[in-house]
């Protein structure tokens, strides 16, 4: 007796389901403490039902990263097709999320820098890192670029200038806070100034 085909729907839910379970735990422990055990177990999966969708924590957590930035992009293009839409409202969610809380740091930003720097003399993860540097630096961009084209940003600095010193801003936050708590960071008190610091850049009341 033939076993019945998977859907390829069904195939595309179940992955959806463990990356869910991964990032969960990636929150909880970290990237270099968890483990695909860890995700099975978050996930209630056999071995074999996580390993048919990953081969490793490392590609799991590229899919992971995957998704995020593909979600921003396509969520960024689809906003940029509307008429009449605030470039500064799409960059404060972009920097801060839906809800431009200046007091909130994604949670997996920690994991993200461990990814990283435990990688750095890692070919593939350099490789990775620097595809996923410029992709991001792609979506700042746009919106600056589509800002200062429509006239609501000044056109004074370099978009590419200022999109790199929201990444460098974002990470150098990221990394402090991955062993500081939010109070001795400052963070909400350092992302309302940067905020000023683009306001100025850009030149938006």
């Amino acid at each position: 007796m033939m076993s019945p085909k998977v859907s390829k729907e069904h195939k595309e839910q179940r992955r959806a389901e463990l990356l869910n379970a991964a990032k969960t735990v990636f929150i909880e422990h970290g990237y270099e403490r968890a483990t695909m055990k860890h995700i099975m177990d978050e996930a209630s999966v056999s071995r074999g039902g996580l390993y048919q969708y990953f081969s490793s924590k490392e590609d799991v957590y590229e899919a992971l990263l995957e998704e995020g930035l593909n979600t921003a992009m396509e969520d960024t293009e689809e906003i940029l097709k509307n008429e009449g839409v605030s470039h500064w409202d799409l960059l404060m969610r972009r920097l801060f999320g839906e809800d431009h809380d200046p007091d909130r740091m994604d949670p997996m930003a920690p994991s993200n820098l461990e990814f990283f720097i435990t990688g750095r003399n890692d070919p593939r993860r350099r490789k990775y890192g620097k595809e996923r540097y410029y992709y991001g630096l792609k979506i700042y961009k746009e919106v600056i670029e589509k800002g200062q084209a429509c006239g609501e940003f000044s056109k004074k600095y370099d978009s590419d200038l200022i999109a790199r010193s929201m990444i460098s801003f974002i990470d150098g936050l990221a990394l402090d806070h991955s062993i500081l708590d939010s109070e001795d960071v400052k963070l909400k008190e350092q992302s309302l100034l940067f905020v000023e610091y683009l306001k100025m850049a850009l030149e938006v009341e």
